[in-house]
Parts: C-alpha cells; sequence; structure tokens
C-alpha cells in the first residue's frame, strides 16, 4: 500500500490538554478533506488520558470507570473510533497521520496491516523485538496491534502500539499510540477502569517498550520512526505554530 510521496512532519511540543489533543486531530482532518491541509504527520506526547470506545460508554459500570480514571489523575474521554479503553500519558508518543484521500474508504482495512508492519519496524529500529498480533488478553483488543516480546523471557509480550482511524468522504485520520516510557500508571488506570466496565483482561500485557529495552526513550522511538517513514516517503518539517492551534 502506499500513501502520500511528501509527507510534512509537525511536531506538537506541548499538550493541548487531553480534550482539545484528541479535537485537534479531527479538525486537521476536516481540513485535509477540503485541501486545506496536505498529508502529514502530527507528532506529540499527550496529557494523561482513557480514551474510551462507544461501547464502553454502553456499559453500567462506565460512570464509575470515569471516577476510577480520574482518581488516578487520567482523563476519561470518548473517542468516535472503536475499540475498547486505551491509557496514555507523557511517556507515550502519539502519531496522527492525516491524508486528503477521495476514496478513503477503500483502504481502510489495508492500512491496519500497513502501519501496524510500519510501527513494528519502527520498533525494532529502536532495538525493541517486535511483531504485529493481538496477544491474549491485551486491553482494547486489536488485530493489528504491535507487540514487544521480552528477550528474557520469550512467553512474556506485551502491547506497545495500539491503533485507531477515522474515515471521512475526502480523508482519513489513522492514529497511534506508541507506550515508550512508565508502565506503571498506566497498568494501573487500565485494571481499575478495567474492572468497573467488568470486561476480562490480562494486566501482564500492558507494558512499555522500556520495559523490555531499559533506557530507552520517547526521543530514540521517534527518531526511529521517522528514519523508518523516511522509507515510505520524503519528509518535509513544519512547525507546529502553522497549524494554527
Amino acid at each position: 500500500m502506499a500513501t502520500a510521496d511528501v509527507l510534512t512532519v509537525v511536531r506538537q511540543d506541548r499538550t493541548l490538554g487531553a480534550a482539545r489533543d484528541l479535537e485537534f486531530g479531527l479538525e486537521l482532518l476536516a481540513r485535509a478533506r477540503t485541501g486545506a491541509v496536505g498529508p502529514m504527520l502530527r507528532l506529540y506526547r499527550p496529557a494523561p488520558t482513557v480514551a474510551f470506545g462507544q461501547r464502553d460508554t454502553r456499559l453500567p459500570g462506565f460512570e464509575s470507570a470515569q471516577q476510577a480514571c480520574r482518581d488516578h489523575g487520567f482523563e476519561p474521554l470518548v473517542r468516535r473510533a472503536g475499540g475498547r479503553a486505551a491509557a496514555y500519558h507523557e511517556g507515550t508518543l502519539i502519531v496522527d497521520h492525516i491524508e486528503p484521500d477521495q476514496d478513503a474508504v477503500a483502504g481502510s482495512k489495508t492500512r491496519f496491516g500497513y502501519f501496524g508492519e510500519l510501527f513494528a519496524v519502527a520498533l525494532q529500529r529502536a532495538g525493541v523485538q517486535s511483531a504485529v498480533g493481538e496477544i491474549p488478553g491485551e486491553y482494547c483488543p486489536g488485530e493489528y496491534s504491535v507487540h514487544g516480546v521480552d528477550a528474557a523471557d520469550t512467553s512474556h509480550r506485551v502491547k506497545l502500539v495500539g491503533t485507531a482511524q477515522r474515515v471521512v468522504a475526502g480523508g482519513w485520520l489513522f492514529s497511534s499510540v506508541i507506550v515508550v516510557e512508565n508502565s506503571t500508571p498506566i497498568r494501573t488506570v487500565l485494571i481499575d477502569s478495567y474492572a468497573a466496565l467488568g470486561l476480562a483482561w490480562d494486566p501482564a500485557t500492558a507494558g512499555a517498550a522500556d520495559d523490555l529495552v531499559p533506557g530507552l526513550t520517547v526521543e530514540v522511538v521517534q527518531a526511529a520512526l521517522l528514519e523508518t517513514y523516511a522509507g515510505h516517503a520524503t519528509l518535509v518539517e513544519a512547525p507546529f505554530s502553522s497549524l494554527g492551534a
């Protein structure tokens, strides 16, 4: 699958706040579909957030799950894409890949596999033994999740990248969360919020890349990701201020 030949890379140097960060990605998608912006990557480190799926809101424990998030310092939000609750914070990297596309629906399924492989390769470049595929008991399960393997115990695998997609007439947004540093708060908030929702999962699947490669940082993973992307498209940097957030 081919994406754009040229991608504008925008590094958002500060969070806009949990809700605004999520909304801004959708605003960029709306601009892309009208041609106001071209193909781009938006990279940022978010505020502590738990993004619930639409199905989560219909469960009887949803309000309790939201409160559990607040108790742990995470802001609960509901995303428009599918899936179950996913947690992220400053130790994660969010990658919003946005493109105008007059036939956006046609490639929607293929994109999950394409980007899953791309992120697995990027993590391998950063020194993580990684692969594409759902692992048993993972939170917010997905066929094209990217997981890491513990070199000391290959039976221990942790989810490192979750992906979601928003497709509209004229464009698409493919958003990915890479968990790089400090997995403990993420695991803790997921334990309590999933318990409130009554959803079964295995907390051992919640981890970060630095659990597998000690000392790994968001900056190193971001550099590896951009090196990987550079094999697929020409990258052009632009300041975040150019987006008028």
